[in-house]
């Protein structure tokens, strides 16, 4: 059951900028001000999830029950605060100046993220009440926390998609990219896809 779960949770992207394309040196100051904000923090939080996401597959290969179990508990309370975090920063950046409908695809993804992170939450609390004594009702609960993981991912696949309507809408996508932390996250990103 638990390598169903490493898939699932594999499965979902890991919230980095999938910024690609070319940069334009005229733009909107107040979008690249936005940029900035964003881009500053997003890389630490990207890889505060990304390395949550490795260390659940990697305790997917033959834990022991206490380990597996201390291991996603860390894990899922790691990806529920990057997951915050990122709302908290969207949310205190403001949407993008200059952007149609970016208040709204602003708001879109701080209320997926926030459930997001709301639902990593819950994942953590059901590892930590999970029984490593009993491998019976240990494998039962791990199980239960795996077809909660299938929704999760949904959720997750949600709030990096309002992420994306939001980073791509207008000239958002060029302020971004002229951004040192999201030129990191793009090239990051091209890194682990190839």
């Amino acid at each position: 059951m638990n390598k169903k779960l490493t898939a699932a949770l594999s499965g979902g992207a890991v919230l980095v900028l999938a910024l690609t394309g070319c940069t334009s040196d005229e733009g909107n100051p107040e979008l690249d001000a936005w940029a900035k904000k964003i881009c500053d923090t997003a890389p630490t939080q990207n890889a505060k999830i990304a390395a949550a996401d490795a260390a659940i597959t990697k305790a997917a290969k033959d834990s022991p029950p206490a380990e597996l179990q201390k291991v996603d508990a860390q894990a899922f309370q790691d990806l529920a605060e990057g997951f915050k975090a990122r709302a908290t920063l969207l949310d205190s950046a403001g949407a993008p100046p200059g952007v149609e409908d970016g208040a709204q695809k602003q708001q879109d993804a701080i209320k997926k993220l926030t459930a997001l992170s709301a639902s990593y939450a819950d994942l953590k609390k059901q590892m930590d009440e999970l029984n490593t004594k009993d491998q019976g009702k240990f494998a039962s609960g791990l199980s239960e926390v795996g077809k909660e993981m299938k929704d999760v991912v949904s959720q997750r696949k949600s709030a990096l998609d309002a992420l994306k309507k939001l980073e791509s809408s207008g000239d958002t996508k060029q302020a971004l990219l002229k951004q040192e932390g999201c030129k990191q996250a793009a090239a990051s990103t091209s890194a682990t896809d190839s």
